[in-house]
């Protein structure tokens, strides 16, 4: 194939497209048409629907606003040494503190927290490996369900199972009833988290002549930890905000759970969120006053949870 007219020869002008008719192309475009302008009806009309928005956004911030002013206010006054030391005071006492509510919440959450996170990812595990099936597909259907499950309907399956089994309300029934409300958002977490490792890295494991089982425990586990800890996180900010469940398990108690020197699971237990529904009616000011400072402590130990979550999220994305 001859080249003479696309490569030039010594002593030949340098080569020229055949064509020297370039058009620009925003020719025919008349920016000043482009630009915001009230008197156009659709630029009129996406400033007023953003104006709307903004506003509606704006008036639904005022409450959520106006009660963190209200807790930092008159709950921060009361916030001290002595009430994360001391017991729930009588109606007309005076001081007094929710130290065993604080140690009720934790140790029930954190129950609840053994209990739902091997059967959750163990789940999430099995989901994602045999995502197609139509068993599978039925779990991650139910989880789905769950994730609506009203929070009282696990109160009364706890009470039902737990409650009168033993014979008393305890610490047990109220984490069996976090559990429920957990573990969907453990599950779908998870196996979200597990389906987005990259598929070569389980086919290289798999090349090297790992096992399924090693595969799962030393390749999709460890990298999908970020996005695993991150659905942990959320579900233990959702169980440590839950009321309904524990009023039906675990109850309520003005003593810490010791008995005869050993801590004691199996009898009625204190909690923030049912300490502040059981103040929060008093016609005591003292009572109302700790409501508050317990719903500030909460509502804190719930934004902690959630930023260590958003944390692991993040770290996620950069991975």
């Amino acid at each position: 194939m001859s080249t003479r007219g696309l490569v030039p020869n010594k002593g030949e002008a340098p080569f020229e497209p055949a064509s020297k008719d370039v058009r620009d192309p925003f020719e025919g475009i008349d920016f000043a048409e482009l630009e915001l302008s009230l008197y156009r009806p659709r630029t009129l009309f996406s400033i007023v629907l953003t104006w709307i928005v903004t506003g509606m956004t704006l008036i639904a911030l005022v409450p959520l606003f106006s009660l963190l002013l209200t807790l930092v206010w008159r709950g921060g006054k009361r916030l001290s040494l002595a009430l994360f030391t001391q017991l729930p005071p009588a109606p007309l006492e005076q001081g007094g503190g929710f130290g065993n509510a604080i140690l009720g919440t934790l140790l029930m959450v954190g129950m609840a927290t053994i209990i739902t996170l091997p059967i959750g990812i163990l789940t999430a595990v099995f989901l994602a490996q045999q995502k197609d099936t139509r068993l599978a597909e039925a779990v991650r259907f139910s989880a789905k369900v769950l994730t609506g499950f009203p929070s009282i309907l696990a109160g009364v399956f706890a009470y039902g199972t737990i409650v009168l089994a033993t014979g008393g309300y305890s610490a047990v029934a109220g984490s069996v009833a976090l559990s429920i409300l957990m573990l969907p958002t453990v599950i779908l977490t998870s196996e979200s988290a597990i389906t987005m490792v990259p598929v070569k890295m389980k086919e290289a494991s798999i090349g090297m002549g790992a096992t399924s089982t090693q595969t799962v425990w030393m390749v999709l586990l460890p990298t999908a930890m970020p996005g695993i800890l991150t659905g942990v996180m959320l579900a233990i900010a959702r169980a440590a905000g839950e009321t309904a469940p524990l009023l039906f398990t675990a109850l309520f108690s003005n003593y810490w759970l010791v008995s005869r020197g050993k801590l004691d699971v199996m009898q009625p237990t204190a909690s923030l969120a049912v300490l502040i529904y059981n103040f929060s009616g008093m016609p005591f000011k003292n009572q109302v006053e700790l409501s508050l400072a317990a719903a500030l402590v909460l509502v804190v130990l719930v934004l902690v949870t959630n930023l260590i979550g958003q944390a692991f999220s993040a770290r996620q994305v950069v991975q």
